[in-house]
């Protein structure tokens, strides 16, 4: 299997997607090879500046605790305890998480063995090789092994509170199919899905594959940042966050972190778009559900 790379600056770095090419092999993505740590790091462009945000033995030991701890697990298990740690331990602004090379790096350069942990299917029938699919290292921001959590953390999260997270990153079905969509940019209509879940509401991958889309759909005509206004939010919190981060203790293991301390969204317009959701739902064609709503 591959493993932890042999080569860790002290520094987290950037490298392009032409760049990463040369390292991602089929050995790589068959958990047969391990990237070359060095070679990728003489190409790779260290991160300016000392923030302890953006030192690299961070995210090491938070994705070896992650592997440690679920390695009797099925690995999506994961998802839901590393998506807000990352978030809290890395402290990127929207602009900084939107540079695909930094993740690309963390998927190469720092966490390779987790990438293949993580993703590999399991072996196939006919005996021939799985693969981990390369969009799980250069892939899309919802593809992207760190990206995809990172973006999750940032997008379900309420103010400082990770738990609608933890609830989001704990179902498959909804980090796969909701991060695809423009409207969870907007907070309440991310929460109010979340909620969906909490409430049981929709349980089933089927039931979230149908819900996803349906909300997707009524949003061309029915504007939910319009009709469920979100409060606006506070940049000096962000950045205060941040600057926290030179003096904060590792992501705690056992309870959830907190995020930067933002205003919550109203909970009178969750609760709105809740109530609409659910309706929407209850219209929406469910593969095997009967006419009275089981499954």
């Amino acid at each position: 299997m591959t493993s932890r790379p042999e080569h860790l600056p002290e520094r987290l770095a950037l490298i392009s997607d032409v760049q990463a090419a040369e390292y991602i092999s089929t050995g790589l993505l068959e958990g047969r090879e391990d990237v070359p740590s060095i070679a990728l790091n003489k190409v790779a462009e260290a991160l300016p500046g000392d923030e302890a945000r953006l030192q690299l033995r961070r995210i090491r030991d938070l994705v070896d605790d992650a592997m440690i701890r679920f390695r009797d697990e099925r690995p999506t298990t994961a998802d839901a305890w590393l998506a807000p740690r990352l978030h809290e331990t890395l402290r990127l602004t929207r602009r900084e998480a939107a540079d695909k090379r930094f993740w690309t790096y963390l998927a190469l350069g720092v966490a390779p063995d987790y990438v293949v942990w993580r993703h590999l299917p399991e072996p196939k029938a006919d005996g021939s090789r799985a693969r981990v699919a390369r969009d799980k290292f250069v892939g899309a921001h919802h593809k992207q092994t760190f990206a995809r959590l990172w973006w999750a953390a940032e997008l379900f999260r309420n103010g400082s509170d990770y738990q609608p997270v933890v609830v989001a990153c704990g179902n498959q079905d909804m980090l796969n199919s909701a991060l695809r969509l423009d409207i969870v940019d907007h907070r309440p209509t991310a929460l109010a899905l979340v909620r969906l879940l909490e409430r049981g509401v929709v349980r089933t991958g089927r039931e979230v594959n149908a819900l996803t889309p349906a909300v997707n759909a009524a949003a061309a005509t029915l504007m939910y940042d319009v009709i469920a206004p979100d409060v606006e939010r506070d940049g000096e919190s962000l950045r205060d966050w941040i600057a926290a981060a030179e003096s904060a203790l590792p992501s705690p293991r056992n309870d959830l972190p907190e995020g930067p301390d933002e205003e919550r969204a109203p909970e009178e317009v969750v609760q709105k778009l809740f109530a609409h959701f659910e309706e929407l739902f209850s219209d929406a064609r469910v593969r095997g559900r009967i006419s009275d709503g089981g499954e």
